[in-house]
């Protein structure tokens, strides 16, 4: 049987076009689509919370969706809901970040909408609490969820502040934070400098330029100048939990997406745990049964990056769910083998197609792009790059990198500790 050559996704080409105020608009026009998406990268992250008020950035967001422009809220999601705008939002560290896909040609009336949340939001003093009440909710969803808290504590002893900070904030800070707050983070963090305007799907080029220049050419610069201290991270601990069940996270050192060793990293970590064939699932859980679930992932900031592992299990099987964990993360600078790599490449082939055939997900990828490189990464340049790593590629950046110094945090009944450091 002749063998089948690899899919290899078809390029688009991506433009972009820098404002005078700072904003970044990249585009990929993709005529053959009935829709368009967009992301929206405001330099609001949650790094930016002043200390005593830890949340503000997400609270803030909360509050710009409460109606824009002349819409009050409920006529902005009205508006939205009428246009068949699927969307989302989200904080992170460094920015906040607003998506929508809709059918192409509604999407000048969603850019029109979202210019009006990003710029001229109402922020209603009588919906201030129930914006507030929302965060608490969310403070409580993580509370409730034993491996969310346990994985916010892994990051944030990992980095330490600003960089380990969960952007739902703390309690406390939430509740004294007043609608003041409110419009001074707006005022000084939703701003064009460092924002992008990421689009991609059925649209013309030109015309979104056009109507970038109205909706956010004469946005003033006002991103106000900031430095936070950091401080050093704690690198590990136990939180008493009363419950028959235990949770492991560990989390070590890797390497950002704008390094050129990034793939080699994103290599590793796919051989570790990425599928049912992966090391993780099948040593921890398919062949000694320790655990319900076990992951690791690569997750990266612009100049930093870490792999983070969870493992949930009994209480009583907890230590030695931990030790064989923590024995297979350490065994990976042994090497990967070509079979582990194939079976890898396959599943990030088919999720290079998969983006291809999502304006949502491309959109958001020009934005990381962008974000991370200065430039977007045509989908067959990321093919050649997925296409150059081997094993002994992975293997030599393994030698020189090791997985170790590793961050360990443990919530359950009992604390645990390694049998062999």
């Amino acid at each position: 049987m002749t063998a089948t050559a690899p899919v290899v996704p078809r390029d688009r080409e991506a433009l972009s076009r820098r404002l005078a105020n700072g904003l970044t608009v990249v585009g990929e026009p993709a005529p053959g689509f009935q829709s368009a998406a967009f992301t929206l990268m405001l330099p609001a992250g949650c790094r930016y919370d002043p200390a005593e008020r830890r949340g503000l950035a997400n609270l803030t967001c909360e509050m710009v969706l409460r109606g824009a422009g002349d819409r009050d809220s409920r006529q902005l999601v009205n508006d939205l809901d009428a246009l068949g705008v699927e969307r989302g939002e989200s904080v992170g560290l460094g920015h906040t970040s607003f998506w929508a896909s809709t059918l192409a040609e509604n999407l000048p009336a969603a850019l029109a909408i979202y210019a009006d949340i990003a710029r001229r939001p109402l922020l209603p003093q009588d919906q201030f609490e129930a914006g507030r009440q929302v965060c608490f909710q969310e403070l409580r969803g993580v509370e409730d969820e034993p491996s969310h808290k346990l994985m916010q504590e892994l990051r944030r002893r990992h980095y330490g502040d600003p960089f380990g900070r969960s952007s739902s904030g703390e309690r406390e800070a939430i509740a004294a934070a007043t609608m003041a707050d409110v419009r001074r983070f707006h005022r000084s963090r939703y701003a064009p400098d460092s924002a992008i305007l990421a689009i991609a799907g059925a649209f013309d080029w030109a015309e979104v330029c056009d109507q970038a220049d109205e909706l956010f050419g004469d946005w003033a610069k006002t991103e106000a100048p900031h430095s936070t201290e950091e401080t050093p991270p704690e690198r590990g601990g136990h939180l008493p939990y009363d419950s028959s069940q235990s949770h492991i996270g560990i989390a070590y050192a890797s390497t950002p997406y704008n390094h050129p060793d990034y793939f080699q990293a994103w290599g590793a970590t796919g051989v570790l745990s990425s599928g049912m064939s992966s090391r993780l699932f099948y040593e921890v859980r398919e062949k000694r049964g320790l655990c319900y679930t076990v992951y690791a992932s690569l997750q990266t900031q612009h100049d930093r990056a870490a792999v983070f592992c969870y493992a949930g299990t009994t209480a009583q099987r907890a230590q030695e769910t931990l030790d064989v964990t923590h024995g297979e993360l350490v065994r990976l600078a042994d090497g990967v083998t070509a079979d582990e790599l194939a079976r890898l490449k396959a599943r990030m082939k088919s999720a290079l197609i998969l983006q291809q055939e999502s304006t949502h997900a491309r959109a958001g990828a020009l934005a990381r792009d962008w974000r991370h490189l200065g430039r977007v990464r045509s989908l067959s340049e990321v093919n050649a790059l997925v296409d150059a790593v081997t094993a002994e590629s992975i293997n030599d950046y393994l030698r020189r990198n090791p997985p170790g110094d590793f961050t360990i945090v443990t919530l359950g009944p009992e604390e645990l500790t390694l049998s062999s450091p």
